[in-house]
Order: C-alpha cells, then structure tokens, then sequence
C-alpha cells in the first residue's frame, strides 16, 4: 500500500492519508458579506467525495478590513459562522477532516477601508499605503483572531491553520522588510516574532485541538535583508514550543516578486525539507505537487510529513483515485460503489465488477 494513500494520525488528527487540499481563494463572495455560498458546497464537497483527507478551507478574515478582498469569507459574525458549520457538516458527511486558515491581509487587504500593517509601508503602487498599527491595534487584532477561532470552534472544525506566510499581516510582522518598527514589536527577530507569539499564545490559551502556521521560507530578496533558513529554523521552534502542531511551509509573496531561482515541480520541498531539520513536529510541503510518484517519494523519504495540493486539486477533484492506480495501491477505495464503475476502463473490467454496461 502507498504511504501517501494510508491511514495516518498526525498533527493531532487521524487522517485517512496524507494529501490535503490547500487554502486557496475562490472570490466567490458576492455578496461581500463573508458568508458560505452555494459554490463553497459544491467546490470542497467535489474534494472530499474526491477522498482528500484534509481539506484546509480558503483564506478567511478575522475582520472586514482583514480580508484579502471584499469577496473572501470571514469570520467575525455568527451569521457567517452558521454557515460555516453547514459546510463543516457536509465535508463530515462526504469522510474528510476539515480545517479553516484564518488570516489579517494587513497591507494586502485590497478593499479594506482602512488597512493596517506593522509599518507604514505599501504592497506596490497599486496598493494603498497602510497605517502602522498601534498598541491597541496590534491587541484589537490579536482579539479577532481568538474570536475568529472560538467560532470555528463552534462551526465544528477538526483543525484551525494561521496563515502566517504569503506577505499577509503575520508575514508582515516577521520579516525585517515590512517591519521597520522601533518598538517591542520590531527590531530582533524575537520582536518580530512577538506579534506571532501572542497570537499563538492567546489562541492555545482558549483551543486545546490541533493548530498549524503556514510560513514562507524565503520571499526571493537579497539573503542580507530578508530571514535566512535559520532565522526561519528558529521561529519553527519557538512556535513548536507555543503548541504549533503542524508547520505548513510555502514561499513568496511578501514582496511583488517572481522566484529568484528556477521553478519547477517541488520547488518549495526542500525549503520544508530544511524544517524539518529543526522541529520534532510534522512539516507539511506545498508548490506543483502534481505527481504520485514525486509525492509518495517526498513522504517515504521524510522531506516532509504531508503533501498539500492546491491547483492540482482544482484542475482535478478525483487526483487520489488516479494516484493509486498511478502507485498500483489496490487497497484504495473510492467513495462509494457508483463511483469505482468510474474506475473501470474496459468492458473485461465492467464484467469483473458485475457492469458491463
């Protein structure tokens, strides 16, 4: 049997194998009111009946100001957290775990009325310039994100994922590049990592389940600016020993950049890779995974612990079915008698499963 097609506890859940369907935003909130919709139904019940064992739920404001567009769900009303739980139950019914990424976009929250960030510092041109956050504001923050939680909570979640990579606020807050704060909240990399900390702190102090932090390992700028491997070593370790449970490692996105080397598939592995070097906890790995073979390589060579999926799963929501005929993992299954006809591509096929329609 696969390793990545196989049942697995890890990170404080008991998945049904080690693929997870990645955070990505749909824009489908028309309305703007950060609410689920009809599509939200339809896009993450195809990927559980698909048998993703993890499904992380699309970037989701902890405030109005917080989204990274008007048309993201949020979390910072109960309205929205009753339909988050509709969803949550479906995605339970269909057999997957499910996780919610919370997020602040600080300077990148393109619609916000008033966007804040460590510094006053904006994304590119196209950006507003936001309002260095103070004290109040850093705590006004700090509060959302542990509000947003205790709904999630309430929703029914098996996990809750911060999203501290990608140039979001947490990202912002990290890197010396955006922080350019004389307070206790910038300087060393320890203050940098200050804000992060309380969040971490705040939230473990009210939710005991399993907790993740996607981070970016590199933000493709001059070594001598940005955090090395190492300063990124120790945050990983400071946040094991916060309660992190899970280090869901990406890259990019800080600065409007491309890649500074070359991209291919598992570009960002070795970045998790390195890690996992420096944490006893699981380390999740992200970027073009589209691959069975690259996959299961990656987990039975421990350069990471789980395998998370983003636009392959978009371009197909049955990728595990053909996976395991990729692994020749016979133990697979399908999720449901209907669905493995769909597996049978010849008539001496469908006779040996009693269809030969």
């Amino acid at each position: 049997m696969s390793l990545l097609l196989s049942p697995v506890e890890i990170a404080g859940l008991n998945l049904k194998n080690r693929v997870v369907m990645s955070p990505m935003c749909m824009y489908e909130v028309k309305k703007q009111d950060g609410v689920v919709t009809p599509f939200h139904f339809g896009h993450y019940g195809a990927r559980a009946i698909g048998q993703v064992g993890l499904i992380i739920i699309e970037a989701t404001g902890v405030t109005p100001d917080g989204r990274i567009s008007s048309q993201d769900l949020g979390l910072w009303n109960d309205q929205q957290k009753m339909e988050l739980k509709k969803l949550v139950d479906q995605l339970h019914y269909l057999g997957s775990q499910v996780s919610l990424q919370l997020n602040h976009a600080g300077r990148k929250a393109e619609d916000a009325d008033y966007p804040l960030a460590p510094s006053a510092i904006a994304y590119n041109e196209e950006f507003a310039t936001p309002n260095e956050m103070t004290l109040d504001e850093i705590q006004s923050v700090e509060q959302a994100f542990v509000d947003a939680v205790q709904r999630a909570v309430s929703a029914g979640v098996d996990m809750i994922e911060l999203h501290g990579a990608h140039g979001y606020l947490m990202d912002q807050f990290l890197s010396p590049l955006t922080n350019q704060r004389t307070d206790q909240y910038g300087g060393s990399l320890e203050n940098r990592y200050r804000f992060v900390k309380e969040v971490v702190e705040r939230v473990r102090a009210i939710y005991q389940g399993p907790l993740w932090i996607r981070l970016s390992l590199t933000n493709y700028a001059d070594p001598k600016e940005q955090n090395s491997i190492e300063d990124f070593q120790q945050i990983g370790q400071w946040l094991e020993q916060a309660g992190i449970n899970c280090l869901d490692i990406s890259t990019g996105g800080l600065l409007d950049r491309q890649p500074n080397f070359p991209i291919h598939a598992g570009y960002q592995t070795p970045f998790a890779t390195k890690m996992k070097e420096a944490v006893t906890i699981p380390v999740a790995t992200v970027g073009l995974l589209s691959d069975p073979g690259m996959c299961e390589y990656i987990v039975e060579n421990q350069q990471a612990d789980l395998v998370v999926l983003g636009r392959e799963l978009l371009r197909n929501p049955n990728w595990l079915a053909e996976a395991a005929n990729d692994l020749h993992d016979h133990g697979f299954k399908v999720y449901n008698h209907s669905y493995q006809r769909g597996q049978m591509k010849n008539v001496a096929e469908r006779k040996q499963f009693g269809d030969a329609k």
